[in-house]
């Protein structure tokens, strides 16, 4: 397993996107199913956290917030 350093204007990006994904409905209900039952994965390695960020099928999960996906394009 390795540690991901993140510096600079990702840390702003990493901040918003932890605040946004309180207001999506997928990503709150999925979170909530693995704290429930204890686990890091769920629905195989669909769902994961990592640290801070929650990854669906190994990316970075963003939520359905469009002026953050667009900034982060």
């Amino acid at each position: 397993m390795y540690e991901v350093v993140v510096e600079g204007p990702e840390i702003d990006i990493l901040k918003k996107i932890k605040k946004a994904r309180s207001k999506d409905e997928d990503v709150v209900r999925v979170v909530e199913e693995m704290k429930k039952a204890r686990v890091k994965e769920l629905r195989g390695n669909e769902w994961k956290i990592e640290g801070e960020l929650v990854l669906k099928e190994g990316k970075v999960y963003v939520p359905k917030d469009k002026e953050l996906r667009v900034e982060i394009i």
